[in-house]
């Protein structure tokens, strides 16, 4: 499955254009990472056990979407676009979508 952000894929025809697709993790923080984070929080710098927390939903949410592209029968997704939003007291939802199409 070819992703892009552009709305194009450079030297491919969009052939189909399937609709719109989509896909979302929602994760919350456990009490090590919050214990580290804290700490980390006083002394400065990358709080690494979030940055990995946000990297795995980004990536499921990505393979949701690409699962719902490949049901429609999409070979590529244009003009992928991420969000993020707080959902609950410590939980943070990643939300990814873009348009399924068919390239030549």
């Amino acid at each position: 499955m070819l992703l892009t952000n552009i709305e194009t894929i450079p030297g491919r025809e969009i052939v189909v254009c399937h609709g719109v697709v989509s896909g979302s993790s929602v994760r919350s923080k456990h009490v090590g990472r919050d214990i580290m984070a804290g700490l980390k929080n006083m002394v400065g710098g990358e709080l690494r056990g979030y940055t990995e927390l946000l990297e795995e939903s980004r990536e499921q949410a990505t393979e949701r979407m690409k699962a719902q592209a490949a049901q429609l029968g999409a070979n590529a997704i244009v003009n992928v676009r991420f969000s993020t939003s707080s959902v609950a007291a410590g939980a943070a939802e990643i939300y990814v979508y873009g348009t399924a199409v068919t390239v030549s």
